[in-house]
């Protein structure tokens, strides 16, 4: 077996992520390197707070993702519906109060991402969400 590991780490090639200096194995070093992100924008030429960003965001009330559940209200139930409107075409007015209308959206987009239907928005359903309503194409039920 250790012929094996030996022979397989001799043929991992130099890879270059994102422009930062290639690193390979050799015989009996491990081929776990880090780059840090101070080296990475280095290497860019930008700056770090750069690095790695997204595209923009469609629906921006609020960076905040906490849970949401009937009764909730405040500018992350505004982006959650806003998500809920560009995902599925929800028609939802954006007011921030997390109502039954709301509720009954949330487990109509559960159902068709194929997620837990439960009505809340917690941290699985706002990733869907997030990503659903960012994705060209939309709305997608």
């Amino acid at each position: 077996m250790r012929r094996v590991l030996t022979a397989v780490a001799a043929l991992v090639l130099p890879i270059s992520f994102a422009g930062a200096p290639a690193v390979a194995a050799s015989h009996g070093t491990s081929a776990t390197a880090a780059v840090t992100s101070a080296q990475a924008a280095h290497t860019l030429n930008r700056p770090t707070s750069l690095v790695a960003q997204g595209p923009e965001d469609v629906c921006n009330y609020t960076d905040s993702r906490p849970s949401l559940r009937l009764g909730s209200s405040g500018a992350a139930v505004q982006q959650a519906q806003c998500y809920l409107n560009q995902a599925i075409g929800a028609d939802l007015d954006e007011d921030g109060d997390f109502g039954r209308v709301t509720q009954s959206a949330t487990e109509d987009f559960q159902r068709c991402a194929d997620i837990v239907v439960d009505g809340r928005v917690g941290a699985q359903t706002w990733s869907f969400l997030s990503f659903w309503a960012n994705a060209p194409g939309t709305p997608f039920c």
